[in-house]
């Protein structure tokens, strides 16, 4: 794939950008490694004080950023600039919080180790190499460099080649919060030059957001080279409503769960799981719901869902569709390509899927639902673990008895109890299965590109 911007809603290249030469990118992992060894020796009031002036100049950049994303990537435009808000605001919480969620760690009682003090303490690793994707290209990378430069790493990116310009963004953006230069910067080069910098003994890790395959390719270069990583991988993830929920309200949060971000989500909801008894309302409270969503120009305030990121995605989509559709999928709204330039798909929502069907296993990734019938809580809960992915998942249901139910029973990195999946800083985020190892955010994520040291003294 050429490193080029090419709008969605046109189809035209805006852009294209030169890959980074083989002395450029060395010249980056030198500079990450030197700033890493200033970092390292920094305390956290001094990181804290860059991250928030990073922090501050993204906020007072929202304009220029959000239009950034919706050009690259289609995203409408209100939407975008709530991503840019929000990586403001993770940057400042982990400004905040650092020093606290690595705060050393003392035995309450050291002679048990024949110790005059004994404990942990947490220490950066080095230079991490962080792996985005375009679907959130702002927020998917700061999640990550807010918490590993407040750990005092540095950090190398390898974005998404269809979001140069949200790459080159970023390049700049520590730097010009006063983080020593290098700290953090962006690498342009395609998917195969990747293995070629993870396996720099410079770059001690690394952390990827984006497909399984991906993930498995990285996974195996970095284990070859006995480095760490994170992986946030796909999702198909249950959205499962029973009778004592709140049905209107359920309809309505399903329509966002599933069409935000135009459907390109891992943990959008994509398999809407619902009890015989209150099926046929829902269903039909949240497919008129979602035919009233506004297609069109991303860039106008009024617009719900804009076309998909790139050209093959929707191809991709409408092959899953048409593929239910000829197994017998009873299509209850929009389920074509509409006639219109740009990479749009119409906001979908499905019946009748079947196990022989793609849509059944694979991650529908755009604004498709798929709905099923279930007839009590165990079929429910069978049909949201029989899938591959786990990462997260949303219940609805009114019965504590049953909430507990299902929080123990569901196979996902996180469950939302009358609600919608979302990620916060303040709460860890992953999946299990192939969706991924490790966390990000919060204690968890911060902790993981940190060398957990223990300090006995004598």
């Amino acid at each position: 794939m050429a490193i080029a911007t090419i709008n969605p809603f046109t189809g035209l290249t805006e852009q294209e950008f030169a890959a980074h030469t083989d002395a450029e990118v060395d010249a980056r992992i030198a500079a990450a490694q030197a700033a890493y060894e200033t970092m390292r020796g920094t305390t956290y009031a001094q990181r804290a004080q860059w991250m928030r002036n990073a922090a501050q100049l993204l906020e007072d950049d929202v304009e220029h950023v959000a239009r950034l994303i919706t050009i690259e990537m289609g995203r409408p435009i209100k939407g975008a600039r709530a991503e840019v808000l929000k990586s403001a605001k993770g940057l400042r919480y982990y400004a905040d919080n650092a020093e606290q969620l690595l705060a050393p760690e003392q035995l309450a009682d050291p002679s048990v180790v024949g110790a005059s003090s004994a404990g942990t303490r947490y220490a950066p690793i080095g230079v991490i190499l962080a792996v985005m994707p375009w679907n959130y290209p702002i927020w998917q990378v700061l999640r990550f460099a807010g918490p590993a430069l407040m750990a005092g790493n540095a950090g190398l990116l390898k974005h998404a080649s269809n979001v140069p310009q949200a790459a080159l963004y970023l390049d700049t953006l520590f730097e010009r919060g006063g983080f020593p230069v290098g700290a953090f910067h962006s690498l342009l080069i395609p998917a195969s030059r990747v293995e070629g910098v993870l396996r720099d003994p410079r770059v001690k890790a690394a952390t990827l957001t984006g497909s399984e395959p991906a993930g498995r390719s990285l996974a195996s270069i970095a284990g070859s080279e006995v480095k760490h990583v994170v992986l946030e991988l796909g999702g198909s993830d249950p959205f499962v409503v029973m009778p004592s929920a709140d049905i209107d309200k359920a309809a309505s949060v399903a329509v966002t769960a599933r069409n935000q971000n135009n459907g390109q989500s891992c943990i959008a909801a994509k398999r809407f799981i619902v009890h015989t008894d209150v099926y046929d309302e829902f269903t039909r409270l949240f497919s008129e719901r979602v035919a009233a969503l506004s297609l069109g120009d991303p860039l106008d305030e009024s617009t719900d869902v804009g076309p998909l990121a790139t050209e093959s995605g929707r191809d991709e989509l409408e092959g899953q569709v048409a593929d239910a559709v000829a197994k017998g999928a009873v299509v209850r709204v929009g389920g074509v390509v509409p006639d219109r330039d740009g990479w749009f798909y119409e906001p979908t929502v499905l019946e009748g899927i079947t196990p022989e069907m793609r849509l059944h296993l694979e991650e529908a990734f755009g604004p498709v639902a798929t709905v099923y019938r279930v007839a009590n809580r165990e079929e429910a809960l069978a049909l949201a673990n029989g899938t591959t992915f786990g990462l997260s998942s949303a219940v609805w249901t009114n019965d504590a008895e049953e909430e507990d139910w299902f929080i123990r029973g569901l196979d996902a990195g996180a469950v939302f109890v009358n609600g919608m999946t979302a990620s916060y800083p303040e709460l860890p985020f992953g999946g299990v299965k192939d969706s991924g190892v490790g966390r990000e955010l919060a204690a968890a994520g911060i902790r993981e590109f940190c060398n957990l040291q223990t300090v006995w003294k004598g």
